[in-house]
């Protein structure tokens, strides 16, 4: 077993659904491999979990994310991440995440925890791109210049830091990073009719050097201590990028 090397908190959504242009609540929730691979990757490298959402109800996966085509062509992997997850849960607070406005700042400059990482699904669209207490969090470790991962939809949460600093220059205008593309959006536009809020078109309004690739490719960009991955196809090599900045980072400092 992997000495205990430290703790990453991973922030997700608190709710199931989308809400779309019609009005309409689509269902989702956190996208199953887009968790579950980088965990699997903080695990075995020797860290610990401690998991926080808007309002600490139990996470929702997204159910288009329960699907063995993610795994192609290792169909069984999907079986493999299940029982990781299933795992996690019953080891940690996955089921009763704390509440962002929970964790306090004396905890945060107290160096707790290592990085933070933010995985995807549609949900984040919905809670986590504009709330203060996440925006405080995330902007602690940015002045920390602390690993922060963040993947597929996740990235809108960055806007969050708006809340946390108003009337401030957002905190990350000019970073580079990738996010779900406007491209691969349209799909699930076409695939329930009516039409998606677009991660990767706020990200630019709001000042970032956004870079997409293909669709469905592995692409994660990293800048300063921001570590993105564009969708489910980036969640492996996301979860070896935030391993690597954590191993490489200094022991965290307290910050004022």
């Amino acid at each position: 077993m992997a000495q205990f090397k430290g703790k990453v908190l991973i922030c997700l959504s608190g709710v199931d659904y989308i809400t779309l242009k019609s009005g309409r609540k689509q269902k989702t929730g956190c996208f199953l491999k887009e968790l579950t691979q980088p965990l699997g990757k903080l695990l075995a490298a020797g860290y610990s979990v401690e998991f926080a959402n808007p309002n600490g109800s139990a996470p929702a996966l997204d159910p288009m994310s329960l699907s063995g085509v993610w795994f192609l062509p290792w169909v069984g992997e999907l079986a493999v991440q299940q029982k990781l997850l299933a795992q996690v849960a019953e080891s940690t607070n996955f089921k009763a995440p704390r509440r962002f406005a929970d964790i306090s700042d004396k905890e945060l400059v107290s160096g707790m925890y290592a990085g933070v990482f933010l995985p995807g699904g549609h949900a984040p669209l919905e809670d986590l791109k504009a709330n203060a207490d996440l925006g405080r969090i995330l902007l602690h470790f940015h002045k920390a210049q602390r690993p922060t991962a963040i993947i597929c939809h996740a990235p809108i949460a960055l806007l969050s830091a708006q809340m946390a600093a108003p009337g401030k220059p957002w905190a990350y205008t000019g970073y580079k990073l990738t996010v779900y593309s406007n491209t691969e959006e349209m799909l699930n536009d076409l695939m329930w009719w009516d039409t998606v809020p677009k991660a990767e078109t706020a990200l630019r309004k709001a000042g970032a050097a956004v870079r997409v690739s293909w669709p469905l490719f592995p692409h994660i960009i990293r800048d300063r201590e921001l570590i993105t991955g564009q969708g489910p196809t980036s969640a492996l090599a996301l979860g070896d990028a935030l391993v690597a900045a954590l191993k490489a980072a200094p022991p965290a400092a307290v910050v004022h």
